[in-house]
């Protein structure tokens, strides 16, 4: 989304879609598409090499950035809850062997660390599948012999990481109910809910009834501090974080919950709003003003359903927060007591 202005009207649809000059608004709405894609991909045979395979673990190897907290979110929300071991390593390690499927992912083809992995997972006689863009040495690396998901539609950079994690998905599906106990979502319902998730966030609609300017509004005149309850939601936390300073330039924490409680005094001595308005640093005399004031600091809490609960209760000592997780259209949002559950980090600024 674009960066919240004090100069922009966030209800004038015709200047927030002027502001866009990179085209991030498209690029962000394109989250659906990403996922279908990768679905059509499953449908047309790439996977069927691993179709209701049985392996003794899905290693999962990433270059960093949204590949790997793509890998971060679905190892942290189905590690525990699967028949089968997920891990996400840096690299391949030495026990993997035939009886293993490895997932490498991307976004450069030429990285020698994705090179590296595909080439020892091959060595061994593994399963490879490759999430990354089927070109240059990576694509003669796996010709042949590894499966590919290369991507289908063109996004921004910071708006990839629905491809990678619906890649995962897919790799995770297709090995059957058997082993992942029919937690998974189908894929196209799920490109479908991101799609009517970037119609809730179009320009068009009002702030109140779009919650990726619900979320801009409450950010603007603060610190912002993007916090995960959990290992799924910590990586989404990262993810909103760089997301917003390559789509917004806005500089914002990302950190665990846990973290954030332990700063909570520090987090009250920041000054208000109007106070950091006013001030003018020409003007200022520290003798007769006091110390300058500082930005407050807002905490927006990345949650779940399951977890919510806990996470209000938690977050009660901090002087600023609100709870984000997902909602449906026809759920009540729950304003009480400064806390604010809305709309979640599937919000199309965040895809």
């Amino acid at each position: 989304m674009t960066a919240p202005s004090h100069l922009l009207d966030l209800d004038d649809s015709a200047s927030v879609t002027a502001a866009d000059s990179e085209g991030s608004l498209l690029s962000a709405a394109l989250g659906g598409a990403q996922v279908r894609a990768t679905a059509e991909s499953v449908n047309e045979g790439a996977l069927d090499r691993i179709r209701d395979l049985r392996p003794r673990s899905i290693v999962l190897v990433t270059s960093g950035g949204r590949a790997g907290r793509a890998a971060s979110v679905l190892t942290g929300a189905l590690g525990a809850r699967i028949g089968v071991p997920i891990l996400h390593l840096p690299a391949v390690p030495p026990w993997v062997g035939s009886l293993d499927v490895v997932v490498v992912a991307g976004e450069d083809a030429g990285d020698p660390r994705l090179l590296s992995a595909v080439d020892s997972a091959l060595r061994r006689g593994a399963e490879v599948v490759i999430a990354a863009p089927d070109e240059g040495p990576l694509r003669a690396a796996g010709a042949g012999r590894a499966m590919q998901l290369p991507p289908r539609i063109r996004v921004a950079d910071q708006h990839g990481f629905l491809r990678y994690l619906s890649a995962g998905l897919a790799v995770l599906t297709v090995l059957g109910p058997s082993r992942t106990d029919n937690l998974l979502p189908d894929l196209h319902e799920l490109a479908d809910a991101v799609d009517a998730e970037a119609l809730r966030g179009h320009p068009a609609n009002e702030v109140f009834h779009n919650p990726a300017k619900s979320l801009a509004v409450r950010m603007r005149g603060r610190r912002v501090v993007l916090a995960g309850d959990g290992p799924a939601t910590g990586a989404l936390a990262r993810h909103g974080a760089e997301v917003l300073m390559r789509t917004a330039g806005a500089v914002v924490a990302a950190a665990d919950l846990s973290d954030v409680v332990a700063s909570a005094t520090r987090f009250a001595s920041g000054g208000s709003v109007a106070e950091a308005a006013g001030y003018d640093p020409i003007f200022h005399d520290e003798e007769l003003d006091g110390p300058p004031p500082s930005i407050p600091v807002r905490v927006f809490v990345l949650s779940s359903a399951a977890t919510k609960a806990a996470a209000s209760r938690r977050i009660a000592v901090l002087p600023d927060a609100e709870l984000v997780l997902a909602v449906e259209d026809d759920e009540e949002i729950d304003k009480g007591a400064g806390r604010w559950l809305g709309s979640a980090p599937r919000s199309s600024s965040w895809r």
